[in-house]
Parts: structure tokens; sequence; C-alpha cells
């Protein structure tokens, strides 16, 4: 009767906290920004996101700024940026455009 009991309780806690799991990895990766130069850094913070360096882009979890924002502050940090993506949508070239203006 234990036994099937701690079974249960496992089985309840697994499939309660499968969804959950889910959905915090999809948040680790809301962003992704791509420098036009390999970054010489593979960890960045911009107004407390915490960007990580994957081979190809830095990701990021969704932060409280708007995702344009986000694009210029990231793009201060990495330097100019040839792809951002904002929940898996890409930037046009105009967005882009507006996001590297503020690269100095």
């Amino acid at each position: 009767m234990i036994r099937t009991l701690a079974a249960a309780a496992v089985l309840a806690s697994a499939t309660l906290l499968a969804p959950m799991a889910a959905h915090a990895a999809d948040d680790s990766a809301y962003y992704a920004a791509t420098p036009v130069a390999a970054p010489t850094k593979t960890v960045l913070i911009t107004s407390g996101t915490l960007w990580k360096w994957n081979n190809t882009a830095f990701t990021a979890a969704k932060g409280p700024q708007r995702d344009v924002i986000v694009c210029e502050m990231v793009a201060q940090r990495a330097g100019k940026l040839s792809a951002f993506t904002a929940a898996g949508q890409a930037f046009d070239a105009d967005a882009l455009a507006k996001c590297n203006a503020r690269v100095k």
C-alpha cells in the first residue's frame, strides 16, 4: 500500500511539473542575438537579463523591457548584430538597422 501511494505521488508530481519545466525551457531562449563579429565574452548582462553564447548566438530569457529596447541593449554590449529574434520572430532589416544604430 505504501509503495503504491509513493508511486502515485511521484507520478502526480511528474505530471504537474512537466508543463512547468517545458515553459521554463521555452523562456530561456526567448531572445537570440547574432553579432556580426565573433564575441570576446561568452556571457553578457543587460539590465538584469543574462545572455549566454551558444556557438552561434547569444540567447536569453524574456526580460521586462520591450523587444526593441532589449535588442538595442544587447547590441551595445555585443556589437552590431546580423540578426535578432524575439519569441521566434526575427527582426526585419529596418528594425535591425534601428537596433544597430545605438552601437558606438
